[in-house]
């Protein structure tokens, strides 16, 4: 699995816990957003949202970790885009209730409110879980059919109330898709030169430096 990882700027030194807490599982992992708080430029959660949703859109990545002091801000900002299934995971068996139920393609962690002692050994077990069951299978087991059903229903809802992302970097502030897709690394962590050609990656092509 293909694992792009985005801290913004409130939560940029969690970044090397997030890290030490994927190792060792078989992933590619691509950490493509700030790694030291403070530093220049900076993505704020609005900007890793977007990106967020450009590397599933894209498919470029599987899989999206962000977050961000309390991410709510990172959930919320990744939400506005089609294609994209975030939850909030605070604790492990938020992690293994989400995977098995929701079937989702990106988390959002909590990264400074509450973030104290063994916090990191948190992050690890939270990763633990997420990984240790089928996504997407239902739990508890007489609600599977159910809830597969509400996956497909709920995916097919977000096509239909979203614009084609290709449309929405269109629409969008220019600042915001300025800041975000000329941030230092970007198109590399993409891996931009191999992606399939679509509508997409031709309004992305605009920004390249």
């Amino acid at each position: 699995m293909r694992i792009a990882i985005l801290n913004e700027t409130s939560a940029a030194d969690r970044n090397v816990d997030i890290l030490r807490a994927l190792e060792g599982r078989g992933h590619i992992l691509i950490n493509a957003g700030m790694k030291q708080n403070g530093a220049k430029p900076e993505l704020t959660y609005i900007h890793t949202g977007l990106l967020g949703a450009l590397f599933l859109n894209l498919g470029a990545a599987d899989f999206v970790v962000g977050g961000c002091g309390t991410g709510q801000g990172f959930l919320n900002s990744v939400m506005q885009y089609p294609g994209v299934c975030c939850g909030h995971i605070v604790s492990p068996l938020d992690a293994w209730l989400f995977a098995q139920i929701n079937g989702g393609n990106c988390i959002s962690l909590m990264l400074n409110q509450g973030y104290g002692w063994a916090s990191d050994v948190n992050l690890k077990m939270i990763f633990d879980q997420l990984f240790a069951v089928e996504s997407g299978i239902g739990y508890p087991p007489h609600r599977r059919e159910s809830q597969q059903s509400s996956r497909i229903i709920l995916k097919n809802i977000s096509q239909t109330t979203h614009f084609p992302m290709h449309e929405i970097l269109q629409r969008l502030p220019e600042s915001i898709v300025q800041e975000a897709l000329t941030y230092p690394g970007i198109f590399d962590a993409l891996g931009f030169d191999d992606l399939p050609q679509s509508n997409l990656k031709e309004e992305i092509k605009k920004w390249r430096q």
